[in-house]
This record gives structure tokens, sequence and C-alpha cells, in this order.
């Protein structure tokens, strides 16, 4: 069973998603069966790398809330995150475009290393104020998850795996995803947004039944053509 979920780097409910997901993923019977596809999507595509505000402002800006306000909205996010066993630091966050650290997880893919690099992308934004456009910094993310330096270095200087990024925000619009997280369980159920664990259980175990009961009626249409033909019946 393939579930696909559609983050943003810069996304806070995306980690503390994230951490709920992997929780319930451990509850579910099943979960040796499931295969875990990770899709880029940015909040914000257009981002620069350098910007001289600080995340308050970007909040009170972008939704026309008071400073204030702002910071009592993020207060209530880190204790999200810390009911979840993380340690948000939104003091000295580095906002910046998370284009390339998309493109880095698509890269780290190929080496079946995306899910290692994707926890530590999360970390590197949310608990150690890194900077996600950096790429000294996400080449050593790359050393750190067991890939090659230089050879991530040198991906990060060109154009490589642009065209999977966008493919995956393509097909992510198709699909009508405005936020994230997203989570897409075997082309059918969805779950939008940092549910709590019954929700995904439940969204688990729903794809799961449904994918047994297509195993069913494809045996049992094999075995009624097994003869050749196929018989409508009435």
């Amino acid at each position: 069973m393939q579930v696909e979920i559609w983050a943003d780097f810069a996304c806070p409910f995306c980690f503390i998603g994230k951490r709920r997901f992997e929780k319930a993923l451990e509850e579910f019977e099943h979960n040796d069966g499931i295969e875990i596809v990770y899709r880029s999507f940015e909040l914000d595509p257009n981002a620069p790398k350098h910007v001289s505000h600080d995340v308050y402002d970007m909040l009170s800006n972008r939704y026309g809330m008071s400073r204030q306000e702002a910071i009592n909205m993020n207060q209530s996010v880190i204790k999200q995150a810390a009911d979840e066993g993380l340690q948000f630091q939104y003091e000295g966050m580095v906002l910046t475009n998370t284009f390339d650290a998309h493109r880095l997880r698509h890269f780290a893919d190929q080496y079946s290393k995306g899910a290692v690099v994707s926890e530590l992308l999360f970390q590197a934004y949310f608990t150690k104020s890194k900077d996600l456009s950096d790429h000294t910094m996400l080449a050593d993310l790359a050393v750190e998850a067991g890939l090659d330096r230089e050879e991530a270095l040198f991906m990060l200087a060109g154009k490589q795996f642009a065209e999977q990024v966008r493919s995956d925000e393509e097909k992510g619009r198709r699909l009508g995803i405005r936020g994230v997280p997203f989570y897409v369980i075997n082309h059918k159920h969805t779950v939008s947004g940092a549910q709590a664990g019954t929700v995904f259980l439940n969204a688990l175990q729903q794809g799961w039944e449904d994918q047994q009961q297509l195993k069913i009626v494809k045996s049992t249409s094999d075995a009624a053509c097994a003869d050749g033909s196929c018989v409508i019946k009435d």
C-alpha cells in the first residue's frame, strides 16, 4: 500500500504531522507493507533566499495580524510540537526559499535516503535555525545522511531534480492540494493537515481494507476467466 505525502520543509504542521503519522504507522498492524513516497510542495515558490524580517513580521504581513498575535500563535505551535517530542526554535529561524532543499531530497531518493534527508531538513529548519537555501549546509546534511558531499554540491550548483520538484507540485495542483501536509493513501483516501493519530490509523485501515477487497475481486475475476472466456453474470 502506498502513502504519498506532500509537504514543505518550512511548514511547522508538516513536521508535527510527520511525527503523528509515524506514531500511527507504528501502531498499524500491516505497516511492513507500506511504501512512503514524499512529494514536494512549496508554501511560497517565490520566496527570496534572503530576507531582513523575522518569522513574526512575516506572519503579521501575510495574515494581517499584529506581531503579538503572531508570537502568540507560534507559542501554540511550539506547544503542539513539544507534545510530539519536537523542540521548535522560532527565535533565530532563517526564512528562505526551500526549492533547493526539495531538490536535495529528490537527489537523496535515488539512494533510498529521501526519508532520512527529509527528517534532517525539518530538524535543520525548526530546531537548529539553519538556512535551507545554503548549499554548504545542505551538503552537510547529505553527508550526515550517508551521501557524497561533492556529488551533492555538484547537483545543487546545477538544475538537477528541478523537474521532479515541479512535477510533484503540478500533481498536487491537479489533486486540488492547496495546503500541507497532505496525505494520499493508495491514490484514493486523503488526509489533510496534522491530524490526530487516530485519524491516520483509520485512513490506513480503510486503505488496507479497500486493497484487500480489490484483491478478492481480482482473484474471483481471474478464476471466472481461467478457461479463456469471461461470462457476464445476469
